[in-house]
């Protein structure tokens, strides 16, 4: 199979899905020139297509996103490429499918936007930390960020999960995965202080382990951040939509911009494939390119 390009491999594949799929001409040379800059890809690093790995093709997307291909280009070379091996394996031209463990990401476009370093301060910076609604939301918005959380695994943090004498969290995500997250000093210092000064207060008759309480003494709840969050954001005046996921794409974001490897960033978040975190690398040198024209003398 290294020499696919000389046979009619590809064009049988593309004659296949125009007949099973209808395909307009202008997606079959995108199919094309998809499968192509990947074959080239894999001859000029000398692997022969039968033994293409997956961490072949997150190699490949990782490049191309290093060079400013653009989030949907990638997601539709993922889409031919899934289509193309899965071709080659009902055929029996290849022995294993590299793209059955990857996940073409969905929906790039209702990734919130990331806001910048400077906007996260005054936002981490707005509650008054001397009372324990402030302590335990400065808490809550400093973890958030520092840990790259989903919000729903802020809410649902038990006192068990926290390490402190370790610096870090056992955060239980998606499919009941348990991941491990350092917390940096500066996050923890305010965890503390809400865990030893405050969080007894929040506690009524009815005992929890839940980590962040409500005013009633009950688990915190995704809807209660929310407000939180969107009355510490009017307070100092970001008026740009903010979620609480909106933290979790700063982390990672702020990371990337910073040197951080992108399979560590992938750990960080509990992505099941690199692929999705890879959509990151596209929105942080969007953003470094921003604070280049914005700052430098001579952009």
């Amino acid at each position: 199979m290294k020499n696919i390009l000389n046979n009619d491999v590809l064009d049988n594949f593309l004659d296949s899905i125009w007949a099973e799929q209808g395909l307009s001409k202008n997606t079959l040379i995108s199919y094309e020139h998809d499968i192509k800059t990947f074959l080239i890809y894999l001859n000029e690093k000398n692997i022969d297509l039968n033994n293409a790995q997956h961490s072949d093709i997150n190699s490949f997307i990782s490049e191309r996103f290093s060079n400013g291909i653009s989030s949907r280009s990638n997601m539709r070379l993922i889409s031919s490429l899934k289509k193309f091996f899965l071709y080659l394996s009902s055929r029996n031209f290849i022995k294993n499918n590299p793209t059955e463990e990857i996940e073409t990401p969905r929906n790039i476009k209702s990734l919130p936007h990331s806001i910048d370093a400077e906007s996260v301060d005054k936002l981490l910076n707005a509650p008054n930390i001397n009372d324990r609604f402030g302590s335990r939301d400065k808490a809550m918005l400093e973890i958030l960020y520092a840990c790259g959380l989903r919000v729903s695994e802020l809410v649902t943090l038990k006192l068990s999960q926290v390490v402190i004498e370790s610096n870090f969290l056992r955060v239980m995500g998606k499919g009941n995965k348990e991941r491990i997250i350092p917390i940096n000093d500066y996050a923890l210092t305010f965890l503390k202080a809400y865990i030893e000064d405050f969080r007894s207060e929040f506690i009524n008759k009815k005992r929890s382990d839940s980590l962040f309480l409500s005013n009633r003494g009950s688990e915190m709840t995704r809807h209660s951040f929310w407000h939180i969050l969107k009355k510490y954001a009017k307070k100092v005046g970001i008026n740009d939509h903010l979620s609480p996921h909106t933290l979790r794409h700063a982390f990672a974001t702020h990371m990337i911009n910073n040197g951080a490897d992108l399979r560590v960033v992938q750990l960080l978040l509990g992505h099941s494939d690199l692929s999705t975190t890879q959509l990151y690398t596209h929105i942080a040198k969007n953003e470094l390119k921003e604070l280049h024209c914005k700052n430098h003398p001579r952009a």
